[in-house]
């Protein structure tokens, strides 16, 4: 049995997948990205998800032949390397585990592990791709000066639009109404208060505005529109530059796939898909074959030696949970 934990910057999700194909168990626990609340945050929140996969599959964590940690920031803080490293190990009472950034999660999903680009657009934003056994990792700089293209930058943007609305200094569309109703604002100065004060910056509660500009695209809002396009051709971005480092030739064709909740937004996908092909004519661009936490699961196998075959990844393909975002 494999143990698949994709972290996130709004919650962790945990599968426990058998050998078959088909899922013993799953959870789901608060956000594992520990920036904010100190490295500990990470512990405790796989021990909780690792406790409800075993209890729900009634096994133990000693039943579990090898699981992959796909965790948020990792790699970002070499000192942090080896806390997280050592994190699980108490937790499941034995080695046989590997930890990684979560974008692994999301390529192998989103690719059934196979050579290709992923991009990821949840509350950040990144790029990894594998070619020929090299891994490649192109953006995830953070929310303060990068992440282009992910939840938390099209939140930002709409924030700014709706500051430069209110004041004038920008023609009024939709989105102005649709943040002051939806974030109950009885006057426009208190989208401040409820930021800073109510929220405290939290970066997944920020992240979140962004579906309101999709909302407010929706509705025709031209400055909302023109932040969900920039979202699309900044993460087109990414891909193109991921490609060119793999070493890519100009006449080989580059299978892309992509993951997060950004692109739930048609908007955003569509835009995406436009740039994408105007960068390289030999993109593939592919629906995501397994959802990340999956895709976690399927890492996890492969890393033990036994990755699964046709059979169980067909099965794999008829859950209905397993190709969810």
């Amino acid at each position: 049995m494999f143990l698949g934990v994709d972290g996130g910057g709004t919650k962790t999700a945990f599968c426990l997948l058998r050998a078959d194909g088909s899922v013993a168990a799953e959870a789901t626990t608060a956000s594992s990205y520990y920036f904010t609340d100190g490295i500990d945050l990470v512990s405790r929140v796989l021990k909780e998800g690792i406790d409800a996969v075993c209890a729900t599959a009634a096994i133990t964590p000693a039943d579990i032949g090898f699981a992959f940690f796909g965790i948020p920031t990792y790699g970002e803080v070499s000192g942090d390397v080896a806390v997280l490293d050592a994190a699980p190990r108490e937790l499941l009472g034995h080695d046989r585990y590997r930890v990684d950034n979560d974008m692994v999660c999301g390529w192998s999903g989103s690719l059934g592990a196979a050579d290709g680009i992923n991009v990821i657009s949840g509350t950040g934003s990144m790029t990894y791709g594998e070619r020929a056994g090299c891994g490649l990792r192109v953006g995830g700089w953070g929310e303060l000066f990068g992440d282009e293209g992910s939840a938390y930058w099209v939140a930002i943007r709409g924030l700014q639009a709706f500051s430069r609305m209110s004041d004038g200094r920008q023609p009024a569309g939709a989105l102005l109404e649709v943040l002051r109703d939806r974030l109950e604002l009885s006057a426009d100065l208190d989208l401040v208060d409820v930021v800073l004060n109510r929220w405290q910056g939290d970066r997944g509660r920020i992240a979140a505005v962004s579906q309101l500009v999709h909302a407010a695209a929706d509705r025709g809002d031209e400055a909302a529109r023109e932040i969900l396009a920039d979202a699309g051709r900044e993460l087109a971005l990414l891909v193109e530059v991921t490609r060119r480092r793999l070493g890519y030739g100009p006449d080989e064709e580059v299978p892309v796939s992509y993951s997060g909740g950004t692109f739930g937004a048609p908007q955003v996908l569509d835009a995406f898909r436009r740039h994408l092909h105007t960068l390289h004519d030999r993109y593939d661009l592919r629906q995501p074959m397994y959802s990340p936490v999956i895709g976690a699961a399927l890492y996890a196998a492969r890393q033990a030696g036994n990755p699964l075959g046709a059979e169980a990844l067909d099965r794999l393909r008829t859950t209905p949970t397993a190709t969810a975002a």
